[in-house]
């Protein structure tokens, strides 16, 4: 039944934790803007994602956006917005704020964590879970965002060419590792639904979850692949296409435009 294959709308935000491109810092912000459009069950669009990614010498912030669309909409009425500011030191990233505003199905949620110097985590996600145990502030400390999770990998794959790396993240929701490992070179081909072609690195991802959220509609991805390609010269690789296995099915996502110093490119349809 449609309504049940559309009721996994909420993992879908997964894929669009992927892309936090790393650019090259300047003296003014290097920003890359990006749209992603998400597909499900026997190839509904469901999912748009508009992604903004600011980064100097010193800091990075990115800004994401989620909208359903398509049939989705008639039954899943979900809208998201989640930000996150943070230092880029000697040490590598350190997230300062994350916040999210999650709409869904008349239902509004606000999750925001502060990761301090010390490595504490300070919650003040509202409205807080009744009768559910919390992770302890032992548990949580020094994890990062999930936004920062792949902003991590992207700058390693950019240093190193490697995506294999385990992130603690806790969101304010759930607590959980991610698990980066290299896969290997592949060349991608034009589809229905993008018409990128080209060399690509596959990375796959596996979640562990230590806490899980009690909120069951939450519950999202445990395997997954991102193929990342290098689209902006001189730049770190960007993902263009990603793939997640969840309870309900496969989900996949396509990189559809990037716009970064007056480069524009337009991978899908509008």
């Amino acid at each position: 039944m449609l309504s049940a294959r559309l009721a996994w709308l909420p993992v879908t935000a997964a894929l669009l934790l992927s892309f936090v491109a790393s650019v090259t810092p300047a003296n003014a912000a290097d920003r890359v803007d990006a749209r992603f459009e998400i597909f499900g069950f026997a190839g509904f669009h469901v999912l748009t994602n508009l992604t903004t990614t600011q980064e100097t010498s010193t800091g990075y912030s990115i800004a994401m956006n989620l909208d359903t669309r398509g049939l989705a909409a008639a039954f899943v009425d979900l809208r998201s917005n989640s930000t996150v500011q943070g230092m880029i030191g000697s040490n590598g990233l350190h997230p300062d704020a994350y916040r999210a505003d999650v709409y869904r199905n008349g239902t509004q949620r606000y999750y925001g964590v502060k990761y301090q110097k010390d490595g504490n985590v300070v919650d003040d996600s509202s409205p807080p879970p009744a009768g559910v145990t919390r992770p302890s502030g032992a548990q949580v400390r020094g994890t990062v965002d999930q936004l920062t999770a792949y902003f991590l990998v992207e700058r390693q794959l950019a240093q190193r060419g490697q995506c294999a790396l385990v992130v603690p993240v806790f969101d304010g929701s759930e607590l959980y590792k991610i698990h980066f490992s290299d896969v290997g070179q592949e060349t991608l081909s034009a589809d229905r639904f993008q018409n990128f072609t080209g060399a690509a690195k596959r990375c796959e991802i596996n979640r562990e979850v230590i806490v899980a959220s009690p909120d069951k509609e939450e519950s999202t991805y445990q395997q997954g692949r991102i193929w990342y390609a290098q689209l902006l010269p001189g730049h770190a690789m960007i993902p263009v296409r990603m793939e997640y296995d969840t309870a309900f099915g496969r989900v996949s996502g396509y990189l559809a435009e990037l716009t970064a110093e007056g480069v524009h490119l337009q991978l899908m349809g509008e």
